[in-house]
């Protein structure tokens, strides 16, 4: 068996449909709504503000905080289960990770930069979604950024390399490895890498090479969402 076309007709390198707004929630410092295909991430930050629990707070810079939960209809199995899981801080870490490197928080010491990510709808690169939603809604606040961080998922499936998985694709009868990357725009550094399932290495430097231009894509999207926002302004 090979996976010469694409459930959903797509070109390997073809994005599924995106879409991208900044300053979605007027209560938030920034905020963004970020959707490619069926997955949908809604990010709010607030702050810099004073941190609490005040042993948690580091004198010489602010600390950056990331909040994840997929609601629970959200998914299109069963119903997820409400409030936080061993998923949700997972993920949680994985974006403060990939943020971390492009957010400069030295002048707001024993602060605290929160970022919340609700998920009203989900079809796989769920974590991707959140951090590319999360890097449009801290431009949003004016948080210092030293660059931009877009995130998306490349892969095979059952030997052929892909880009932006959807949940079929995942969920395929033969070999599939599904690796969510972010990338910072400048200069192309990876802020974030994982895998899940098999792939030979030969596979894995072309799935990273086309990772490149798929973040490429977000970014453009991300760009393109503030400067709509600020233009009306």
């Amino acid at each position: 068996m090979v996976y010469k076309k694409r459930l959903d007709g797509r070109s390997i390198e073809e994005l599924r449909p995106m879409d991208a707004k900044a300053g979605v929630i007027p209560n938030a410092n920034g905020s963004a709504s970020f959707k490619i295909g069926k997955t949908w991430a809604i990010a709010a930050v607030y702050g810099p503000r004073e941190m609490y629990p005040k042993f948690l707070q580091n004198p010489k810079h602010g600390v950056l905080r990331c909040h994840y939960n997929m609601m629970p209809f959200s998914g299109s199995g069963e119903r997820i289960r409400p409030g936080n899981n061993r998923r949700s801080q997972e993920i949680a870490m994985v974006m403060t990770k990939a943020l971390e490197p492009v957010v400069d928080l030295s002048a707001f010491p024993n602060a605290v930069v929160d970022i919340f990510v609700e998920l009203p709808q989900t079809d796989a690169g769920t974590r991707c979604a959140a951090i590319s939603a999360a890097s449009i809604a801290l431009a949003d606040a004016g948080i210092p950024m030293l660059d931009m961080v877009s995130s998306v998922a490349v892969g095979q499936v059952d030997g052929t390399v892909v880009a932006d998985l959807m949940y079929d694709e995942e969920a395929y009868e033969g070999v599939v490895s599904d690796i969510p990357v972010a990338m910072t725009h400048n200069g192309k550094e990876i802020t974030l890498l994982q895998m899940d399932g098999e792939i030979s290495k030969a596979d894995l430097l072309k799935a990273l090479e086309l990772a490149k231009g798929a973040t490429e894509k977000v970014y453009q999207l991300q760009v393109k969402a503030l400067k709509e926002k600020f233009t009306l302004e």
